[in-house]
């Protein structure tokens, strides 16, 4: 399957987007003051759900971006 320019770029354009918004909501996380994602020093439940959100997305943004990376090369290679 070929996929367009635009579209390889939008795949592309997410998977750097996703690892960007994600790597700082991670960040964000892990500095939690509000008492959400650790109690007494212990991570909770609130926690480790959205590590594990934000792992998920980390994988699918990096598979959508692969995906759109090699579309755009084969663009290139064809132009």
């Amino acid at each position: 399957m070929k996929l367009s320019r635009p579209v390889s770029w939008f795949l592309l354009a997410f998977g750097v987007w996703s690892w960007f918004i994600w790597i700082t909501f991670v960040k964000n996380l892990v500095k939690d003051g509000s008492g959400l994602a650790f109690d007494n020093g212990h991570p909770t439940a609130y926690f480790w759900v959205h590590l594990t959100l934000a792992v998920v997305s980390f994988v699918l943004g990096t598979v959508i971006g692969g995906i759109g990376l090699r579309g755009v090369r084969a663009l290139r290679s064809t132009s």
